[in-house]
C-alpha cells in the first residue's frame, strides 16, 4: 500500500497540471512538432545520447507547458509469481499466476503504475485518453491477480518525467521523434521489436 500511496501523490501532481485537457494544447515544440505530445508515442531517435533512453518507446500520458510525463513500454524487467509481488506491496495474495513487471522510466522506480485498456472501470483512473487509462488503486492489482482485471495491461515501475520545456529542448536536438498511439504495439509482448516498429510509424528509416 505504501508504494501505491506514493504513486498517488506523484500522479496527482502531473494530472492536476494537465487537467485542462487538450484545449489550447498548441505548443512551441520546435523541429516541426506542432502540438504537445500527450497521447502519442515518443520514440528515441537513433542518435539518442542518453543511454537510459536509447531505443525506448514511451507512451506520453501528459505534456503541457509545465512538463511532461510518460511510461517506457518496451522494457520488461522480468516475470515472477503474482502472489510474491502482491506480498511485496502488503496486499493480500490473489489466485496465483505470473506477472511481468515493466520498467517505466528512471523517476521514482519504486512507484507502481498500471497502464491498461479503458474498459476496466471498477476504480476511477487517474488518467484516461481514448482506449487507454492509468489506474493506481491497489484494487486493480487484486483484479488482475484474480483474473478479472482489464483486458490489456502493463504493470509498470517508475516513469519518465521532464520539467518545463525540457522535453521541447530534447526534441529540438532531434533526440526524440513522435508517432501516433498504437494500442496493439503498446501491449504486445514483442518488446524486442517495438522500437523498430514505432520508428517506422514515425517515418524513420533505420
Amino acid at each position: 500500500m505504501r508504494l501505491l500511496r506514493t504513486l498517488a501523490l506523484v500522479t496527482a501532481f502531473w494530472f492536476a497540471a494537465g487537467s485542462a485537457g487538450d484545449a489550447g494544447a498548441q505548443s512551441l515544440v520546435p523541429g516541426g512538432q506542432g502540438h504537445f505530445t500527450r497521447g502519442q508515442l515518443l520514440v528515441a531517435s537513433p542518435k539518442m545520447p542518453d543511454g537510459r533512453f536509447a531505443r525506448t518507446v514511451i507512451y506520453m500520458v501528459d505534456h503541457d507547458a509545465r512538463g511532461a510525463f510518460g511510461f517506457i513500454v518496451n522494457r520488461p524487467m522480468g516475470a515472477g509469481p503474482m502472489d510474491e509481488f502482491m506480498k511485496s506491496l502488503d496486499l493480500p495474495p490473489g489466485d496465483g499466476g505470473e506477472i511481468t513487471l515493466h520498467y517505466g522510466g528512471p523517476v521514482d522506480p519504486g512507484a507502481v503504475f498500471v497502464l491498461h485498456s479503458a474498459e476496466w472501470k471498477d476504480r476511477d483512473p487517474v488518467s484516461q485518453r481514448g482506449p487507454l487509462a492509468v489506474t493506481t488503486h491497489p484494487d486493480i492489482l487484486k483484479a488482475i491477480s484474480e483474473g478479472h482485471g482489464p483486458r490489456r495491461s502493463l504493470v509498470i515501475m517508475g516513469y519518465a518525467g521532464w520539467g518545463a520545456r525540457q522535453l521541447e529542448g530534447e526534441m529540438a536536438r532531434d533526440d526524440w521523434i513522435t508517432a501516433p498511439m498504437d494500442f496493439d504495439l503498446i501491449f504486445d509482448t514483442d518488446a524486442a521489436t517495438k522500437w523498430e516498429r514505432a520508428s517506422a510509424k514515425a517515418g524513420v528509416a533505420l
